[in-house]
């Protein structure tokens, strides 16, 4: 049986026709909209007034629950409805003040890592260490310098290690 020379090549030819051709993928454009929307959320203002107000709602389910396991003093000597008034007072004080400490926080932490980003035109960890300390350190500052170092210590931590677990920066 011999072989043919022509018959060789139309089988090489065949074989690299069928191969699978990798499918390119078109570039889709952003539209106006999405443009517009990522010009609005990339605004430092805008960014810091929603970290705020998510931060506060945080807050508030944060103190509502905890208001809610807080066992009055006098729990023996109260009657039930007395103790149900104490525990909703309890709540409603706790929700608040937590409502308000976390929109300051959140309000600080994403103004603080905004301004950083844009100043330095970057996205990387350093962002989050600066403004973890400013925010540790403004939130603990009526406590006087060894608070405020302390606050911005802890928080810078708190904030690399908060990064780390979600693994935002590459």
């Amino acid at each position: 049986m011999s072989t043919n020379p022509d018959n060789e090549s139309q089988n090489t030819s065949s074989s690299s026709q069928d191969a699978p051709k990798p499918q390119i993928e078109t570039i889709r454009l952003p539209t106006v909209e999405e443009i517009r929307g990522q010009d609005i959320w990339n605004n430092c203002a805008v960014r810091s007034v929603v970290s705020g107000v998510m931060g506060g709602g945080l807050g508030l389910f944060m103190g509502l629950f905890l208001g809610a396991l807080d066992n009055p003093i006098m729990q023996d000597e109260m009657t039930g409805r007395q103790q149900f008034i104490y525990t909703a007072k309890q709540m409603g004080r706790r929700s608040w003040n937590s409502c308000k400490t976390f929109a300051v926080m959140g309000f600080i932490f994403s103004a603080a890592e905004c301004v950083i980003e844009k100043a330095r035109a970057k996205h990387d960890m350093t962002n989050t260490v600066v403004a973890g300390c400013v925010t540790g350190g403004t939130i603990s500052a009526r406590g006087g310098p060894k608070a405020a170092c302390a606050g911005c210590a802890g928080f810078a931590a708190f904030s690399v290690l908060i990064e780390k677990f979600l693994d935002r920066h590459d």
